[in-house]
This record gives structure tokens, C-alpha cells and sequence, in this order.
């Protein structure tokens, strides 16, 4: 259990399995933290090294005087790699977290080996309506009722500051909030990409094919021996799972360990 002083934040981090072993960096959700990946660790921590991060204003990580944004907190995930020390590292992101990875295969090119990005989009409009309008009414006045969930219950009990509270949901409403299109980037990303989907994802099934062909998938039958295949990258699509429950499915491990491992041979 560590903190690195980074881009002015005090950013928490903890490290599990062999220290000789790859390196992989664990990116949560939306109100959530390192901890959220418990039910991973023991497999993806067994033959490398693997590092769970509470990024800006979550977890354990205290808040700092910036808006909440996926390219400032890429930017937080490639001096991570730095300060423990590695050239690059392998990285999986979750939701929010995705949109952090997917931005730091973006704009650090150089750091990155392998990406898992777990319920993402290339673009806003990748979200049902439904999910876009949710955002949309997001603010600050959810931050009180907000305070029966699970989510305020974990942040109260680990964050240095609880009171930061409110301004973590305002932030999270603004980045919600914010309109982006990063296809023609997700085109140009040279790491090869595994995207997971739930099968009742909150992306649209016909954007995750989009996603998929951006990276070069998808385009053609791979044949019989797998010679026509077009991408290193890959898609997955975990049946039985929602938006809510993907980190939770028994599919997850294998298809993750399954994609990195590819690097070995």
C-alpha cells in the first residue's frame, strides 16, 4: 500500500503477486476503488504484477484543485508506470476506467503494452439514450441520496476527506456530462485491444461492433487457419452479465488472462 506523488496528486496505489512478473495496472469504475477488483486478484495477480489504482478524487486518493477528466488522469497512469519503475505496463479499466486506459493507449503510445478496456465506448453516443439521459440529469443534488448506496459506503469509509463527497459527484456529473469522439484516436491506437462487453451492456451492441471494427476486427472471415484474421485486437462478450455485474462474471478472468497471455507466444 503505496502512495506516488504525482501531477499533484498523492496517488494511492497497492501492489499484489511476483514482483518479477509483467506489469498490469487495475483502473476501477465511477465511485469505486482498487478494492473493486478483489474478486480478480487471484487470478490475474498469480504469474505477474499486478497493481490496483484509486485515480483522482476516488478511493483512497484525495481530490485535487482540476476537473475530473480521462486524458488528466491517463496522464496520472503513465507516470504511475514511471515511478514503479517500468518502461510500460499492460492496462485494464472498468467503465470509467476504461475511458482512462483507452486514453492512455492514446496519448501514451510508448507506456503501453496490452489494454483490456471493460464496458467502453469510442464515443459518447455509444450509451443507450436511456443512459445518455441519465447522465445528462446527473448534479450535484444526487450526492445526498447518493449517501444509501454501497458506493457512498465504501468512499466513506476509505477517502482522506469524506466531506469531498459532493464535489466528486458534481465532477463525475461534469465528465459524464462532456461530449467526445475519439474514433478516428481508437483507429490510430498501435496496442492491441481486448473490449468486453456484458451481453445487456449499457452500450449499444451496434457500437461495440463499431469499436471492435475500428480496431481492424471484424472486417472479414479469419478462414480456417486463422490467417485472415485482420487485428491483434479482440472482443468478448460475457453472457448472462449487465453493465452493474460484469466485474463479477466467472467469464472475465479467463477471456482477460486468454488475451494477455497471447503476448508470450
Amino acid at each position: 500500500m503505496s502512495y506516488a506523488e504525482i501531477n499533484g496528486l498523492s496517488l494511492y496505489y497497492e501492489e499484489h503477486g511476483p514482483e518479477a512478473g509483467g506489469l498490469l495496472l487495475l483502473l476501477h469504475g465511477g465511485f469505486g476503488s482498487g478494492e473493486s477488483f478483489a474478486p480478480l486478484l487471484p487470478d490475474l495477480a498469480r504469474h505477474r504484477r499486478v497493481v490496483t489504482v484509486d485515480l483522482q478524487g476516488h478511493g483512497r486518493t484525495a481530490d485535487i484543485d482540476r476537473p475530473l477528466r480521462a486524458a488528466l488522469m491517463a496522464d496520472d497512469v503513465a507516470a504511475l508506470v514511471g515511478h514503479l519503475g517500468r518502461a510500460r505496463a499492460d492496462v485494464l479499466g472498468y467503465s470509467m476506467g476504461a475511458k482512462v486506459a483507452l486514453r492512455t493507449a492514446v496519448q501514451h503510445p510508448g507506456v503501453v503494452g496490452r489494454v483490456v478496456l471493460v464496458s467502453a465506448v469510442a464515443r459518447r453516443d455509444g450509451w443507450f439514450p436511456e443512459v445518455l439521459a441519465g447522465m445528462d440529469a446527473m448534479s450535484e443534488d444526487a450526492a445526498a441520496p447518493m449517501k444509501q448506496t454501497p458506493l457512498y459506503e465504501l468512499y466513506e469509509r476509505v477517502a482522506p476527506r469524506p466531506q469531498d463527497w459532493p464535489a466528486l459527484v458534481r465532477k463525475t456529473a461534469e465528465m459524464l456530462q462532456e461530449s467526445y469522439d475519439w474514433t478516428q484516436e481508437v483507429a490510430a491506437v498501435t496496442a492491441p485491444v481486448l473490449l468486453v462487453y456484458a451481453d445487456c451492456d449499457s452500450v449499444r451492441p451496434a457500437h461495440m461492433a463499431e469499436f471492435f471494427g475500428l480496431l481492424g476486427g471484424g472486417l472479414r472471415d479469419a478462414v480456417w487457419d486463422g490467417s485472415g484474421r485482420t487485428t491483434q485486437s479482440r472482443l468478448a462478450v460475457l453472457p448472462g452479465t449487465s453493465h452493474y455485474d460484469i466485474m463479477a462474471s466467472p467469464g472475465l478472468s479467463p477471456a482477460v488472462l486468454r488475451f494477455l497471455d497471447e503476448a508470450k507466444g
